[in-house]
């Protein structure tokens, strides 16, 4: 499976008192560049960041942002501070007994009072935990979608690799009449010739010019840089760089192919086939 290098993934972990968001984002890169963004506070977290990163991306520039945001104590998030509960209540009966009044203080109206009921906090290990669990989160996600995004990918690829095995058989088909008419035209140029040049030497000199004008040995490489593109994806992985080696080599012989070519419709054909090389190269730079 091939893996895209442009996606974008997120996760969330609840710290207590604030919530943190993990935003992932990766582009287009020649190697991998890991760019944490984190808040302050919170700079311990950039090696586990890269070394994450390095453990399931190759390539790609990925921005791994950290974004904090108060809870405000809601939530569940609460609770309830028991020893200062209970000397309230402990002060409201003793109160009762040296005043003589009757009235117990109300559960509410203890929970009003200032400290009762306080914001949960993590502890610093905590909370560093459960960062790095929502950060491992967000990394499988981004993985996933890179793989999601892949799919789409090879599947483009496909569509145009099928694209050049059609020109190519097209012109291998017009082939044969184009190198006939290209002979019968060399012979009639050359027929006034005939009576003053040696007749084994012209003919030396059409074959010579038709072997010129082949372009079998073109016809022969593009077709197996395309089933070898083929394969690449077949076997997946990192293989981005193979694959733009590959569309450089195929472009490459199609050029060959219309400089050679004296025929104007191998030529038409040529350019459909540069237009869909270009158009499989630039999917290729999406990938990892």
């Amino acid at each position: 499976m091939i893996r895209s290098m442009t996606a974008f993934a997120r996760s969330e972990a609840d710290l207590g008192s604030q919530q943190a968001v993990w935003e992932l984002r990766t582009v287009n890169h020649r190697y991998l560049e890991v760019n944490p963004r984190l808040p302050d506070g919170y700079r311990a977290l950039e090696t586990p960041v890269r070394e994450r990163a390095r453990g399931v991306l190759q390539r790609g520039k990925l921005d791994a942002t950290l974004r904090l945001t108060e809870n405000g104590g809601g939530g569940g998030r609460l609770r309830l501070d028991q020893e200062l509960a209970r000397s309230l209540a402990d002060l409201g009966r003793e109160a009762e007994r040296e005043l003589g009044t009757t009235g117990e203080l109300s559960t509410a109206e203890i929970m009003k009072w200032p400290g009762v009921v306080v914001t949960a906090t993590l502890d610093a290990d905590e909370a560093q935990r459960r960062l790095r669990e929502a950060l491992d989160s967000a990394l499988e996600g981004l993985v996933e979608a890179r793989a999601r995004e892949g799919q789409a990918l090879s599947d483009a690829l496909h569509e145009r690799l099928d694209g050049v095995d059609a020109g190519l058989a097209r012109i291998e088909e017009r082939l044969p009449q184009v190198r006939e008419a290209f002979r019968s035209r060399l012979e009639e140029r050359l027929g006034e010739l005939r009576e003053r040049v040696d007749p084994d030497r012209l003919e030396q000199e059409v074959v010579m010019q038709v072997q010129r004008a082949d372009v079998d040995e073109e016809l022969d490489r593009l077709a197996t840089h395309t089933a070898e593109v083929r394969r690449v994806l077949e076997e997946g992985g990192a293989v981005g760089r193979r694959l733009d080696f590959l569309m450089q080599e195929m472009n490459r012989e199609a050029n060959t192919i219309g400089s050679k070519s004296p025929d104007a419709a191998i030529s038409q054909t040529v350019v459909d086939l540069k237009v869909l090389v270009e158009q499989l190269r630039e999917q290729a730079q999406n990938i990892e």
